[in-house]
C-alpha cells in the first residue's frame, strides 16, 4: 500500500492435480481469493494453454467485483495471477482490506498474505476475528515502523469443521485494518511523477453537535425482515445521541407521521420514548417519499428560524427506504427538484436504500445534490449492522465548510478542495498536478518518494498520477449524473472517456475488452452502475495462450449490457425443420413505460462480443449471447453478426446451459455433459422453454 490509499497486490493461487473438471473449484477459489473492489484493472494475465476461459465483472456490495471462471482438465496444475489497483478509503479511523474466503472444501495448501507498506509509518494493525472462534488467534502479524505482514495459514486439520469432518470451516470474510502515523493536523503531501496527493485527517477535535431527522419508510414492502432490522439498527442509533444533539423521527407510507413535530434534545427520556415509538411501527400502505422529505426539511427550518439549535451544529436528514414512490408526487425528477428547492445550504441529506427494489440512482442523486452520500443496504442477516455502520461514519462531525488551499501558480487540475463536512475517522483527499515552474521546490520529495516506493515489492511508483485520475473520474461521474442539460452531460462524458482510456479505468461508460493473442475471440465486460442491471455470468470460449492483452474500449454504447428481456412470443405451432433466412445483427425492442412507446434498435457489434440479454437477481437467472460473424464477407462490406451461442445460468442450483449451432453443454457444478449431432431438436426445446 502506498500513501495509505493505493495498493498494488499480486495474488498467486495453485490448484494441483485435480481429478475432474474444476469449474466449481476454480469458481470458489476465485470468489474467496479475489472478490475485491476493483477501481482500475491494470493487468490481467492468464497462462492457460488450450483451455476455455471467460472474464466478467459481476456484482458485490461495492458493485465492482471481478470474477473469472476456467475449465481445468483432470490432473493439471493451474496458477492464477491477478494484478490490480485499489483506492482504500479511511472509515471509522481505519483503512480496511477484506478477503472473502469461501473455498467450499478442504484445501491442502491454504495461505493468505497481506503486506502493508506506509512511508509515513504505521500506527496500528488489527485482524478482527471475523471468521469465528474456530480460527481465533491463527492470523500471525509481524510489523515494523513502516511495514506489516499478516499471514493466515490454517493447516488441513485446522480447516475441518470437526476432528473427522470432510467439510471446511472457512466461510466468511478475512479482514485487516490499519491506520498510519500523522505528525500534523495540516495533513501529508505526497509528490510523485509530477502529481501530488494531499491527505487531510485532523484528530483531537471535539465533535460538533448535530440536529438529525430520521425519515423511515414504513410502507408494506418493508414488512418482515427489513422492518425488523431497521428497528434493531434504530435502537442502537438512538442510544448514541447526546444531550447536545437534537432529533426527531418521521415515518411514512401513503401517509406521513411525525413522532415529534419539533426537534427535541437527545435526553434519556426522549430517547426511550422514541425507541418505544419505533418498536410499535407496523408496515403497510404505499410510499410517499416527497411529502416525508418536505416535512423533515420544514422541521429543520423551523428549529433554525426559532434559534433552537446551536449555530455551530450540523443539521442532517437520514432517509431509509426500500422502494420507489407510489403515492403523492411519484416523478423522481420532480421530487429531486422539490427537495433541492427547500433545502438550505447548511442542511445535508443522507440516503439508505434497502435491497434491490429501490431506485438507488435516484437516492444517490438526491443525496449528492444536497451535500450528502448514499449507501445501499443489502438485505442479508447483517443489514442492521450495515445501517449502524453507515450512521457511525456520519455521526461525529468535526469540521464544517473546509477549504484546502495551495500556493497560486504552483498547482493545476486540482480535484475537489471544498468540502461541506469532515467526520471523525474519515479522510479528505485532494490531488492535482505540480506545475513545471514549481518542480524544483518539490523535486527532492518527489525523488525520495519514488525511489523509496521502487524498492518495495508490493508498492509501485507513480501512484499520485493514478490517484489524481481516479478521483477526477469519480467526481466527473457524480457531475454527470447531476448535469442539467444534455450538452453538458456529453461534454463531461467525453472527459470521462478520455481519462478512463488513458489510465485504463473500468467505469459505467467504459468496458474491458479481453482478447486472445490471435484476436480470434473477444470478451466484453463492463462496470454496471446498478446491480439491478446485472452482468455477464461468463460463458466465453476463448482459447488463451501466453499473455492476454487488456484494453479499455468504448465503441459500444453504454446500454449494450442493459438487461431488457425480449417481449413474449405469441407464435404457435412447431418450429420449421429448416430455417433459410436469418436477420443479421441483433435487434432489440425496449418499452419506455413513462412515454408509452417502443424503441427498436440494432447492436452494431463485432464477432466474439458477449451481450447480456436477461438478468433476474431475484430468480438467479442470467442469459447471455455471444456473437459470431458471417462466414462469407464481401470485400469492403461490414461484417454481419448473429448470435452463435446462447448461455443460460441458473444460480440457485449452479446449472449452466450453453447452446450453439453444433453442440449443447450442460454443467451442474460437478460434471459437464456435451451433446452433438441432432442439435436442432435440443435447440427447439430450449427455445420453447425460454421464449
Amino acid at each position: 500500500t502506498s500513501g495509505g490509499q493505493r495498493s498494488l497486490l499480486k495474488k498467486k493461487l495453485q490448484v494441483c492435480e485435480s481429478q475432474k473438471s474444476c469449474l466449481f473449484v476454480c469458481d470458489q477459489i476465485l470468489i474467496f481469493h479475489h472478490n475485491l473492489q476493483i477501481n482500475s484493472l491494470k493487468i490481467l494475465q492468464c497462462d492457460f494453454l488450450d483451455f476455455f476461459s471467460s472474464f466478467c465483472l459481476a456484482n458485490s456490495q461495492d458493485m465492482e467485483t471481478f470474477k473469472t471462471e476456467v475449465h481445468v482438465p483432470p490432473g493439471s496444475k493451474t496458477e492464477f495471477e491477478l494484478h490490480y489497483q485499489e483506492m482504500m478509503q479511511r472509515k471509522l479511523g481505519f483503512y480496511e482490506h477484506s478477503l472473502y474466503l469461501q473455498p467450499g472444501r478442504l484445501v491442502p495448501q491454504f495461505q493468505v498474505d497481506v503486506y502493508i507498506y506506509e512511508p509515513s509509518g504505521i500506527a496500528s494493525v488489527e485482524t478482527p476475528n471475523t471468521l469465528g472462534e474456530h480460527f481465533s488467534g491463527m492470523a500471525k502479524l509481524t510489523s515494523s515502523k513502516n511495514k506489516a505482514h499478516v499471514v493466515f495459514k490454517p493447516s488441513l486439520q485446522q480447516q475441518r469443521k470437526c476432528e473427522n469432518c470432510t467439510t471446511s470451516a472457512i466461510d466468511g470474510i478475512f479482514t485487516v485494518k490499519y491506520d498510519v502515523l500523522r505528525d500534523s493536523n495540516a495533513g501529508e503531501l505526497h509528490v510523485s511523477d509530477g502529481h501530488f496527493v494531499h491527505f487531510f485527517a485532523p484528530a483531537n477535535l471535539s465533535p460538533l453537535p448535530k440536529n438529525i431527522v430520521f425519515v423511515i419508510d414504513v410502507s408494506g414492502s418493508m414488512w418482515g425482515v427489513k422492518m425488523k432490522q431497521t428497528v434493531e439498527a434504530m435502537q442502537t442509533i438512538l442510544d448514541d445521541l447526546t444531550m447536545d444533539d437534537y432529533f426527531s423521527i418521521v415515518d411514512f407510507n401513503h401517509n406521513v407521521r411525525c413522532w415529534s413535530e419539533e426537534l427535541v434534545p437527545g435526553s434519556n427520556i426522549q430517547v426511550a420514548e422514541a425507541k418505544k415509538y419505533i418498536q410499535n411501527i407496523k408496515p403497510n400502505g404505499g410510499t410517499n417519499i416527497n411529502e416525508a422529505l418536505m416535512r423533515a426539511v420544514q422541521m429543520l427550518v423551523k428549529a433554525s428560524n426559532q434559534g433552537m439549535i446551536d449555530p455551530r451544529s450540523v443539521s442532517m436528514i437520514m432517509l431509509v427506504s426500500d422502494g420507489d414512490p407510489t403515492v403523492g408526487e411519484i416523478k423522481l425528477s420532480a421530487i429531486q427538484k422539490n427537495v433541492k428547492k427547500v433545502m438550505r445550504e447548511e442542511f445535508s441529506l443522507f440516503s439508505l436504500g434497502i435491497g434491490f427494489d429501490v431506485d438507488y440512482d435516484f437516492l444517490e442523486r438526491i443525496a449528492m445534490e444536497n451535500r450528502g452520500v448514499a449507501q445501499r443496504i443489502y438485505t442479508s442477516h447483517d443489514a442492521s449492522d450495515q445501517i449502524r455502520r453507515f450512521y457511525s461514519q456520519v455521526s461525529s462531525p468535526l469540521l464544517r465548510k473546509i477549504t484546502v488551499q495551495f500556493p497560486e501558480n504552483s498547482v493545476s487540475d486540482v480535484t475537489q478542495n471544498h468540502f461541506d463536512k469532515y467526520f471523525s475517522g474519515s479522510e479528505l483527499v485532494v490531488a492535482g498536478k505540480v506545475l513545471p515552474s514549481e518542480s524544483t521546490t518539490l523535486n527532492t520529495d518527489y525523488l525520495e518518494l519514488d525511489a523509496e516506493l521502487a524498492q518495495q515489492q508490493h508498492a509501485f511508483t507513480g501512484f499520485a498520477r493514478q490517484m489524481w485520475a481516479y478521483i477526477t473520474v469519480n467526481q466527473l461521474l457524480a457531475e454527470r449524473s447531476l448535469a442539467p442539460t444534455a450538452v453538458k452531460k456529453r461534454k463531461i462524458t467525453q472527459r470521462i472517456l478520455t481519462l478512463a482510456v488513458e489510465h485504463q479505468f473500468v467505469t459505467p461508460l467504459t468496458a474491458l475488452l479481453v482478447e486472445s493473442e490471435e484476436a480470434k475471440e473477444r470478451l466484453l465486460a463492463d462496470s454496471p452502475k446498478d446491480p439491478k442491471q446485472g452482468c455477464c455470468a461468463g460463458s466465453g470460449m476463448a482459447a488463451l495462450g501466453g499473455r492476454t492483452p487488456v484494453q479499455v474500449v468504448h465503441s459500444l454504447p453504454p446500454w449494450v449490457q442493459m438487461t431488457t428481456p425480449a417481449p413474449p412470443s405469441h407464435a404457435k405451432g412447431p418450429l420449421p425443420d429448416h430455417i433459410t433466412i436469418v436477420e443479421n445483427d441483433p435487434h432489440f425492442i425496449v418499452h419506455l413505460p413513462k412515454n408509452n412507446m417502443d424503441v427498436c434498435f440494432n447492436i452494431d457489434s463485432e464477432p466474439g462480443h458477449i451481450l447480456n440479454l436477461v438478468s433476474d437477481p431475484g430468480a438467479g437467472v442470467v442469459v447471455n449471447g455471444q456473437l459470431v460473424g458471417s462466414k462469407r464477407v464481401e470485400e469492403k462490406e461490414k461484417v454481419n453478426t448473429y448470435f452463435g451461442t446462447i448461455s443460460v445460468f441458473y444460480q440457485p442450483d449452479g446449472i449452466r446451459v450453453s447452446v450453439s449451432t453444433d453442440r449443447i453443454d450442460l454443467t451442474d457444478g460437478t460434471c459437464t455433459l456435451f451433446y452433438y449431432g441432432k442439435v436442432k431438436r435440443y435447440i427447439s426445446k430450449v427455445h420453447g422453454f425460454l421464449f
